[in-house]
């Protein structure tokens, strides 16, 4: 494991790189807009897919490397993760562009822009909670890459029967909230939740040409 600080636009980010040793893809993953590289989804990515040739960086964006506690706008956050490509790109792999939540929505939108390989959506936020008519379908039908969402069944933001058809994948986390954390009375444990994702995202990047 290493990290980096990039400079962009936006101010600095920062890159906390888990190398595969016969690397044939790079995952760059960003946060959500309320949390960091600590969500429990994001590290367990960086701790398995090292080892199925996936090169991970877990990538923090600049509102969070300076302490900040409020995400910015949309367009902000687009502007940081175009400043940390060159650096995700910089070794001629393909790149997978993906993030949770409001970085799942970046990835969607920049990734024909950034010619992404193919995008990665944890917990995408299809709506805001309750408000089912304010729908961010666009962002994620507009990623025109090969595109895996990994959605929570109790997900307020977006249950996975909510989602439009479409070319991407969708894989369900039983019992999951946005954070992927199921309760203690459900039919899977947390270890078994987080497994279904780290398996869903191994099987999906092997079929990535």
């Amino acid at each position: 494991m290493r990290t980096e600080i990039i400079s962009t636009e936006a101010g600095d980010a920062r890159l906390t790189w888990h190398p595969a040793r016969k690397a044939r893809l790079v995952l760059a993953v960003g946060h959500g807009a309320g949390g960091g590289i600590e969500a429990r989804d994001l590290q367990a990515l960086a701790r398995v897919l090292p080892g199925h040739g996936v090169s991970v960086a877990l990538v923090e964006q600049p509102w969070r490397v300076a302490g900040k506690k409020l995400a910015p706008a949309p367009r902000t956050l687009d502007v940081g993760w175009r400043g940390i490509w060159p650096a995700v790109a910089e070794a001629g792999l393909p790149v997978i562009s993906g993030g949770r939540s409001a970085g799942a929505r970046v990835a969607c939108r920049t990734a024909v822009e950034l010619g992404a390989h193919a995008v990665l959506a944890l917990s995408f936020p299809l709506h805001p909670p309750g408000r089912p008519e304010k729908s961010r379908a666009d962002e994620l039908l507009g990623s025109q890459v090969p595109t895996l969402v990994v959605q929570g069944g109790n997900d307020p933001f977006g249950k996975p029967e909510e989602f439009p058809d479409g070319s991407h994948e969708l894989v369900e986390v039983p019992y999951g909230d946005h954070g992927f954390v199921v309760p203690k009375r459900a039919a899977i444990t947390q270890e078994d939740a987080v497994k279904v994702i780290t398996d869903a995202v191994v099987k999906w990047s092997g079929s990535l040409g």
